[in-house]
């Protein structure tokens, strides 16, 4: 396990790389990673079915570019809201409280944290508060019938495992394609 691994130096070095690139360079970026996070996350309801199977990946555009810039992780998970009120209003309940708070979260934890765990720790608070602020303040049945409208203890600790390991997972995934994607975002 790599939980108590250090993360290289490679994204500290390619957010200040990234920092000294023009303003509309970097404008233009947040704004093709908002459009493709909006098309994922907006895929749960068009595309019935197999949309379901696309739409997490709705994180991947906000971590990108939180990891690049906490500021244009920010402005582009905004921007992603903004679109899907456009394009699918019924996902923006889901997007800010689940995919998107996902993927600004691990950017947070990389901006703030160089030990993994602390980095999924982070991502994982995050989005279990997501998940129980949509059951347990809006009433929204994101669990489907799993679970019920009042508090459950149970729920809650099944809630933060879930999202610990998916935290686990996005975080791997996400460094394993930024290292990918890098020569491209910074030359």
């Amino acid at each position: 396990m790599d939980f108590w691994k250090s993360i290289s130096n490679e994204v500290k070095s390619t957010q200040l790389e990234f920092n000294n690139q023009s303003k509309t360079k970097q404008l233009i970026i947040g704004a093709l990673f908002a459009s493709i996070a909006a098309i994922f996350q907006a895929a749960g309801g068009l595309l019935p079915g197999v949309g379901y199977f696309i739409s997490p990946f709705a994180t991947a555009p906000v971590l990108f570019c939180s990891l690049l810039s906490l500021p244009l992780g920010i402005a582009s998970y905004v921007l992603t809201n903004l679109l899907l009120l456009i394009l699918q209003p019924s996902e923006l309940i889901v997007f800010p409280f689940t995919t998107g708070l996902l993927g600004l979260g691990i950017g947070v934890g990389f901006f703030f944290f160089k030990k993994r765990v602390n980095i999924v720790l982070t991502g994982a608070i995050l989005l279990t508060l997501g998940i129980l602020s949509l059951l347990y303040v809006f009433h929204f049945p994101v669990l489907g019938p799993v679970s019920s409208d009042s508090f459950s203890t149970v729920t809650t600790v099944l809630i933060f495992l879930f999202a610990f390991i998916y935290n686990w997972i996005w975080v791997n995934l996400g460094l394993f394609i930024f290292k990918r994607l890098k020569r491209m975002i910074t030359s």
